[in-house]
């Protein structure tokens, strides 16, 4: 058996029916910079390492539903953000255009919709 090759998750890669738009509210949320920004595509970089968050633009896009029902189109993946003070970052999130969704399956997690439909977490 040969020896793994080095690799380093670089970002994830979030479809949206317009990648600026979308970058543009992680970049509110976030604070991140942009790193890369092309017609259908933006990257943001995290400041303090290599890891980056992407959008890009998919004409055919189709919004999640969270939490999904029979038939209902998935998500894919979501994002965990650790906080610091839960309440603060809710009222951040929200103050930068996410949506609170109104199913919330746990005590100390928030989870919140960015203006594509992709759920996202704010935990302790």
């Amino acid at each position: 058996m040969s020896e793994r090759p080095q690799m380093t998750l670089a970002g994830v890669t979030l479809d949206a029916p317009d990648a600026r738009e979308l970058a543009a509210f992680y970049q509110r949320l976030l604070g991140w910079n942009v790193v890369q920004d092309e017609p259908g595509w933006v990257t943001l970089g995290a400041p303090a390492g290599p890891t980056g968050l992407s959008f890009q633009t998919e004409k055919d896009y189709v919004r999640p539903v969270w939490p999904a029902g029979p038939g209902d189109p998935q998500m894919s993946v979501h994002l965990d953000i650790h906080v610091d003070d839960l309440d603060a970052a809710c009222a951040h999130a929200e103050k930068a255009g996410a949506t609170r969704a109104d199913f919330q399956p746990q005590e100390d997690v928030r989870v919140y919709l960015d203006p594509a439909g992709h759920p996202f977490c704010l935990f302790l």
